[in-house]
């Protein structure tokens, strides 16, 4: 569409099809013809260059990006795509998707699409920079740098990298992450929720297994077997592999028994279909909520059991074998936690100053710590 008002120099010519041409014209100079579209920035450039008198170059801006189109190799994106394709094997589906959607979001952010820069030339500072841009919260600023340091790390262990970048990075205080239920919140919830009821299946197959929600999701008789419960769990499934054998409580077995179940999980839909994980989560949700406990979830279950184990005294091997953790990284949160509070318990009487009996004898003046002093005294008043 033509502007009402061109441009100082900019004027119209038609050819003898009437078809429009605008040309720019300055005293002494050939006319220049212009192509770019009137009321564009590309148009009001090309004036620029024709009221100076140096050629105009159009730019042509890259044609976007196909979904899934092959990366440039040794690119950051190229990186990604290898460990989308070559690390299956190595991970859980779900949390490697949820690592390569992150990790395409860091390819197309930046000034400069971060995703074609060479990965080899990723430095300490450049990991930072895309923490503090393409989030907000502390927690979801470590979630950036533990998704990068875990891609680099798979890379160095299949020779595509010799260094990584992400590591060292202190984490970010973000708190106490989900809320731990305490003794009077299960009991609660346990008013709210009588025996024989779904919700309190849930309740305590999360407290008294210490399973993640998607592991939960998919717990079922086939898991049980002479009274122990048998279970891999799906985030490490494809890592460390380890399995999660556990006797199962009396507590628990009489919950399972008074509430009916599916064939292959024992928490059920109304409909009697097995929950996903997110229905599961909504459905806790739910529960917690008519419980009044709008800040407990079934993640915090499983905080809240293994802070109740290590109060009782259990180890970080303990609380691994229990919880399917293959390192102390989270264990000695909850043991440490539980030594410094018997640890005051003890030390607290030592704030108590001690009392002071009859037979007290008071210091003497000139004692030495031999005591020789008083000793002579002694053996002069016998004599």
């Amino acid at each position: 569409m033509m502007p009402k008002k061109l441009p100082k120099g900019v004027t119209v010519d038609r050819d003898r099809h009437k078809n429009v041409r605008l040309y720019f014209r300055a005293p002494g100079r050939p006319k220049v013809r212009l192509r770019e579209e009137p009321g564009t920035k590309a148009f009001d450039d090309e004036v620029a260059c024709a009221r100076i008198g140096i050629p105009y170059e159009k730019k042509i801006a890259p044609a976007p990006r196909k979904p899934g189109a092959p990366a440039k190799e040794n690119s950051f994106h190229w990186l990604v795509q290898q460990y989308k394709q070559r690390a299956k094997n190595r991970l859980n589906p779900d949390q490697l998707a949820r690592r390569v959607r992150l990790l395409e979001e860091i390819c197309e952010s930046g000034k400069k699409r971060r995703g074609d820069l060479p990965y080899k030339l990723m430095e300490r500072k450049h990991v930072l920079e895309i923490r503090d841009t393409i989030r907000d919260t502390a927690g979801a600023q470590n979630n950036v740098v533990k998704t990068v340091s875990a891609m680099f790390g798979w890379a160095i262990s299949v020779g595509l990298a010799d260094r990584n970048p992400a590591i060292g990075i202190e984490h970010l205080h973000s708190g106490d992450g989900f809320h731990a239920w305490t003794v009077d919140e299960v009991r609660q919830y346990e008013e709210r929720h009588p025996q024989g009821s779904k919700a309190r299946l849930a309740l305590h197959l999360g407290l008294f297994t210490g399973l993640r929600l998607s592991d939960l999701a998919t717990l079922g008789k086939q898991h049980i077997r002479d009274g122990w419960l048998y279970v891999r769990p799906g985030k490490t499934g494809k890592s460390s592999g380890v399995v999660v054998e556990i006797p199962v409580l009396a507590e628990l077995q009489a919950t399972i028994e008074a509430t009916e179940t599916g064939d292959l999980t024992f928490l059920i839909t109304d409909l009697g279909r097995p929950f996903t994980v997110n229905g599961l989560g909504n459905k806790m949700r739910q529960w917690c909520d008519q419980a009044g406990l709008p800040q407990c979830s079934m993640h915090g279950l499983r905080k809240a059991g293994a802070t109740i184990a290590a109060d009782n005294g259990a180890t970080d091997s303990q609380l691994m074998a229990i919880f399917g953790w293959t390192t102390k990284k989270q264990t000695t949160l909850y043991t440490k936690k539980a030594d410094r509070k018997r640890l005051a318990g003890e030390a607290i009487r030592k704030l108590v100053p001690e009392q002071k009996t009859d037979e007290t004898v008071p210091p003497q003046k000139g004692l030495l710590e031999s005591g020789t002093k008083i000793a002579k005294k002694a053996i002069k008043s016998n004599t």
